[in-house]
Order: C-alpha cells, then sequence, then structure tokens
C-alpha cells in the first residue's frame, strides 16, 4: 500500500506547491489518488496556516478531500503534539469531532500517546501508531495493552542522511519485532526518504511519499506537487526504473 502525505507542517515558505487550504487539500488529493496513492494523510490547518486539531478544521479538510477522490480510498489526520501539547486537550478535541476521519496517527513518544489512540479507537477511528526512529517510541508502543488494536504501525526513519537512514531503518524494524499484530508502514524524511522507501519496497512493506516527507524526485530534482512524488514512488514499488521526472520506463 502506498500512502500519500500531502503536506505536514511544511509552511508556505517550503514552496507555494504545499496545499494549506481545505481546497488545495482536495486539488493535490485528486492527483495524486490518479497517480497511484491508495491511502491518504493530512494536517488540517487554521486560517493562519498552523496545524488544528479543532472540529471545524478537522471537518473542513476531510469533507473537501473525500468529496474529491473515490469512496475505497482512506482519509486520514494527525494528532501530533505540536498542534496541542496538552493530551487532554488533544483527547477532548478528538471527543468533540463532528466529521470523523477513517484513521489518525498518534507519535508514541509523545506524552499521551496511549490516552489520545483510546480516544480515538472510542470513536471507532483507526490508530496509526506513530514509531520514531531514535526515540523510546517502539519499546513504549509494545508495552501498551492495546497495541493489537492498530490499523497499522507507522515505522519513521528520522535520520535524514541518505548514507545511513537505510541501516536506521533496519535498526528501528528490529526495535519493533517481527510479532506486530498489525500491518507496517515504513518510510522516512528529507534525504533519507528514498533510500528508506527502497528498504520498504525490498521488504514488501506498505510505504508512503508526499510533500510532508520531501520536496524532491530521487534524482534530487524539485517535485512539482505529491502527484510527481507519488509517481516516481510508484515506479519503484513496482519494479521500474524512474528517470527523475516522475515518468518510469521498464
Amino acid at each position: 500500500m502506498l500512502q500519500v502525505c500531502l503536506n505536514g507542517t511544511r509552511s508556505r515558505d517550503e514552496g507555494r506547491h504545499i496545499p494549506v487550504t481545505p481546497a488545495e487539500l482536495a486539488a493535490e488529493a485528486v492527483r495524486a489518488v490518479e497517480a497511484g496513492a491508495e491511502d491518504l494523510h493530512l494536517h488540517p490547518r487554521e486560517a493562519d496556516g498552523l496545524d488544528s486539531l479543532e472540529p471545524g478544521a478537522i471537518a473542513g479538510a476531510v469533507d473537501a478531500v473525500r468529496a474529491t477522490v473515490p469512496g475505497g480510498v482512506r482519509v486520514g489526520v494527525t494528532t501530533g503534539a505540536w498542534a496541542v501539547p496538552d493530551p487532554e486537550r488533544r483527547v477532548e478535541l478528538i471527543r468533540s469531532w463532528t466529521v470523523l476521519p477513517d484513521h489518525a496517527s498518534v507519535n508514541w513518544h509523545e506524552e499521551g500517546a496511549g490516552a489520545v489512540a483510546e480516544a480515538l479507537l472510542e470513536r471507532g477511528i483507526g490508530v496509526e501508531a506513530g514509531v520514531w526512529s531514535g526515540t523510546g517510541g517502539a519499546r513504549r508502543f509494545r508495552a501498551w495493552p492495546s497495541a493489537h488494536r492498530v490499523l497499522r504501525v507507522l515505522a519513521e526513519v528520522t535520520d535524514t542522511d541518505p548514507a545511513t537512514a537505510a541501516a536506521t531503518a533496519t535498526t528501528l524494524l528490529r526495535e519493533l519485532g517481527d510479532d506486530l499484530a498489525a500491518p507496517l508502514l515504513l518510510h522516512g524524511e528529507d534525504d533519507g526518504a528514498w533510500p528508506v522507501l527502497r528498504v520498504a519496497a525490498g521488504l514488501g512493506l506498505d510505504t508512503r511519499i508526499g510533500l510532508e516527507d520531501v520536496l524532491t524526485l530521487p534524482d534530487g530534482s524539485p517535485a512539482k506537487d505529491n502527484a510527481h512524488l507519488v509517481r516516481a514512488a510508484r515506479g519503484i514499488l513496482d519494479g521500474r526504473r524512474g528517470d527523475g521526472s516522475g515518468r518510469t520506463r521498464e
């Protein structure tokens, strides 16, 4: 499965093509799905462009995206602590959502991850357990009594050095163990994104790509949009060689 992460916390300063508004997210989503993405992860924003867990922001982004993509494509959001540092407040907001995403990510190195995940499960929202390399996230997640109930584990390699990111990915997978009850999605970020995606492809794991994770194609040239990245990733996953433009050839 290939997920596309449409925007993350990136701002317009990092590229005018970063989608921020619901309409922009919807436009990027439909193009990415047409390019081969099978699942969506997005960061709803307030009018000031900052990440938000407020009901109105969640509803606006999720409704807009769902209106443009096929019904079978799941739409997920973040619950990152950078948006709302207080975990109790994050739980309150989740319980107040009027439009429910299909899934939401919870970072296991953040305070209150278990409570946030339980609030999502109570509302029937799938949990993507975010486990970052270089943290105690893997240990904390494995110790959580409801670990078997998550939709998937997002194994995120935060090592951005292309020379070492693949090895860091292997270490993270070892920390998570081979007895996970949920599917595993492995991905990297910035200069480590493509090396880690290739590790995921080689192991047959789910993965993701998008402007949240990386702004450039495998050859280092700038990506025009999320669809550009998805096409390049699709070529790697399908065993084709990319030419850096997003086009692939057998």
